[in-house]
């Protein structure tokens, strides 16, 4: 070889070789980079690529009832999910998946595809599937289709207990009633897991972090025996008496626990709402809709009575032969009674001699026995969205509010509050704080135990005395004919109020009829209230008709269940044939409705006694007439409404004319008259 072409091969041979050399320094500093200096990071994205840690949901506490009878529980169902990302035609899969699951094939397609773009391997076709839609499905034997376990709630009775248990969303989260209200308990402490995938997104390892743990156990005052008859029993008087809904409260008077909560209409909460009907079904009417009691409330106002004056059961009162003029506005009774006793009054329903025992006690009086009895505030049961009613401010009642008051009209109340109330006289003077939670238990965790709260609000003797003269109202008063418990003895009060109708501001001939009452007498073991709202007009719709047949048929199986000693033979009188049924009504002609505004004027009255006619001097003057002239129907409302008169509308438009003049001062039981023109 030319010795010139021998050097310059040897040239071009350093050449190479520094190109290797500087090659493969760079080949290992780059490995040094991303093996030693990187190594962390590039380790980090791997991880976050190929692992991923996901929750594990705690099962949700059971509820029991208070004998141990599971109410509410979680169980597994299956969920199906696809990696969309192994499937060769999304079409066809999003076709057969929808028919099978019954959901819309164009988009779980469009979802599918979004997936495809965004190279996510997971995607949920249908959550918490129904068992026979996972056995279609598993039929095709799909390889691209996986199951998973979820829990779901589960309510074995159906609709029973329904407005107590509420229900939980899709996340298992409650949205109404114990479920609601007592989320954290029921809830759990979830627990993690790691899963590793490869570059397909093929899980190929899984590892638990921390096991998930249970939500509390939780034990009810609930009585599912006894839930169950009420909600029976409830829904028949409702259809067979044309009321639109209807509520029930079952209470032990000695501890406040609820054993029974029934409302109508009812609903399934395995079930989803479908419609608006549906959804309103839901509402818990035992604590959400107040309502003017009516005649019940005469209970109250007698025992304000034994408690702040001299007057006993045998008192008399002239009852003015059924007509009795209160603030120029005739009160009847439904029949011309003349003289009854304070007993009497309550057992024939006397709205004449009712009046005039809150006249006795005075505004004062019944103002602070209304508020003590608990009216007015929230009764503090363990529920979510509870009212507490409406029960105006001493310093906004007007002259005539003393005997509307004194029959249950111009305040507001729930069930419930009425079953703590007569639960006050049923005990012996204790109002309790109704219980539905017995005990909480946690496993491995904390666990506690809730106590009865009852505070004394009657002497013993004046509920001793109550107590006789509610069971005079069921051995010869208003409840004769249908409050008598075969084989029990029983006592209570039977109430009718006329419903007032917001938008023509008139009370209307539908009413709430109502029955409140307690057995056996000597010993009540249960309250029981009944309230069927907006039923028809005249004796057929009153609370002695529709309401204490309720009564009698779930306190005489209550007490079966309970194991309580009968104190009666078993004969019990039949109503006599073509027997008359007794009138409870409570007149609301005088009657301003229950509105929670503030700032009606100062209307406080003195203690008046008792008589055939009012002195005129004694007669509070009413609020002055202000100018409704150039107003509207809504803001004449308002400011009326404030003050608590009543307004009578003609024509429409903007108010032109009115009468009295503003300035004047307006008598009781006056009413404005206002001219609209556009």
């Amino acid at each position: 070889m030319d010795p010139r072409e021998e050097q310059l091969a040897l040239k071009r041979l350093r050449i190479f070789a520094r190109f290797f050399f500087l090659w493969g320094l760079l080949i290992l500093g780059r490995l040094f980079q991303l093996q030693i200096l990187d190594h962390d990071e590039y380790s980090r994205l791997a991880q976050q690529q190929q692992e991923h840690e996901i929750e594990v949901r705690a099962p949700r506490g059971i509820i029991l009832d208070r004998n141990g009878q599971p109410l509410a529980m979680s169980v597994g169902v299956d969920s199906v999910c696809v990696n969309p990302l192994r499937i060769s035609d999304l079409s066809m899969a999003s076709t057969l998946l929808a028919r099978i699951l019954e959901l819309d094939a164009s988009e779980l397609l469009a979802r599918m595809n979004v997936a495809v773009e965004n190279k996510r391997g997971f995607l949920w076709v249908k959550r918490k599937i129904s068992m026979e839609e996972s056995e279609r499905l598993r039929s095709y034997n799909l390889g691209w289709v996986e199951f998973r376990t979820e829990s779901s709630r589960f309510y074995p009775n159906g609709q029973m207990g329904s407005h107590v248990l509420g229900g939980v969303d899709y996340a298992e989260k409650g949205n109404g009633g114990v479920e609601a209200f007592f989320e954290k308990e029921l809830h759990g402490i979830s627990g993690r897991m790691r899963t590793t995938a490869d570059v397909r997104q093929n899980v190929f390892s899984l590892k638990v972090h921390s096991d998930p743990q249970p939500g509390s156990k939780l034990t009810l005052t609930i009585d599912e025996r006894i839930q169950y008859v009420a909600e029976q029993e409830l829904a028949k008087a409702v259809k067979e008496h044309g009321a639109s809904t209807g509520s029930l409260v079952a209470m032990d008077p000695k501890t406040g626990d609820i054993l029974a909560m029934a409302n109508y209409p009812t609903y399934n909460p395995n079930e989803r709402p479908k419609n608006k009907a549906e959804a309103e079904a839901r509402k818990n009417l035992s604590i959400t809709a107040p309502f003017e009691p009516g005649s019940v409330f005469k209970v109250v106002t007698l025992a304000t009575a034994l408690e702040t004056t001299r007057l006993t059961p045998e008192t008399p009162f002239y009852c003015n032969n059924g007509a009795f003029t209160l603030f120029r506005r005739v009160i009847h009774d439904a029949h011309p009674y003349g003289t009854l006793t304070m007993a009497e009054v309550l057992a024939k329903s006397s709205n004449i001699g009712a009046i005039k025992i809150g006249l006795t006690a005075g505004n004062q009086n019944l103002y602070k026995y209304v508020k003590a009895f608990g009216f007015g505030d929230k009764t503090g049961i363990m529920l979510p969205g509870e009212s507490g009613g409406v029960v105006r401010k001493l310093s906004r009642w007007i002259p005539s509010s003393i005997g509307s008051v004194a029959m249950g009209h111009e305040i507001s109340t729930t069930s419930v509050q009425l079953a703590r109330a007569c639960s006050v006289i049923a005990n012996g003077g204790f109002l309790p704080k109704p219980r539905l939670l017995r005990k909480a238990e946690r496993e491995g965790g904390e666990s506690y135990e809730t106590k009865p709260e009852l505070v004394r609000i009657l002497k013993p003797e004046n509920a001793m005395k109550m107590r006789m003269m509610m069971k005079g109202v069921v051995d010869f008063g208003t409840g004769r004919r249908t409050a008598r418990i075969q084989g029990y003895s029983s006592a209570g009060k039977t109430g009718s109020a006329q419903i007032y109708d917001y938008k023509s501001r008139v009370y209307l001939h539908r009413y709430n009829g109502s029955f409140m009452g307690f057995a056996p007498v000597n010993n009540p073991a249960l309250v029981i209230v009944v309230t069927l709202n907006n039923t028809p007009s005249g004796t057929r719709g009153f609370g002695g008709t529709v309401a204490a047949p309720v009564f009698v048929k779930v306190m005489a199986a209550s007490l079966r269940f309970l194991g309580v000693p009968r104190d009666l033979p078993d004969e019990v009188d039949s109503p006599e044939d073509g027997a008359e049924v007794e009138n409870d009504l409570a007149i609301a002609d005088f009657a301003v409705p229950p509105e929670p505004e503030e700032g009606e004027t100062l209307l406080a009255g003195l203690a008046i006694p008792a008589g055939p006619e009012l002195p005129p001097a004694m007669i509070p003057s009413g609020p002055k007439v202000p100018d409704f002239v150039g107003k509207t129907k809504r803001e004449i409302l308002s400011a009326s409404s404030e003050l608590g008169m009543r307004v009578e509308f003609a024509g429409a438009g903007v108010a032109r004319q009115q009468n009295p003049r503003p300035g004047t001062t307006l008598q009781p039981g006056e009413r404005v008259k206002v001219v609209f023109t556009r």
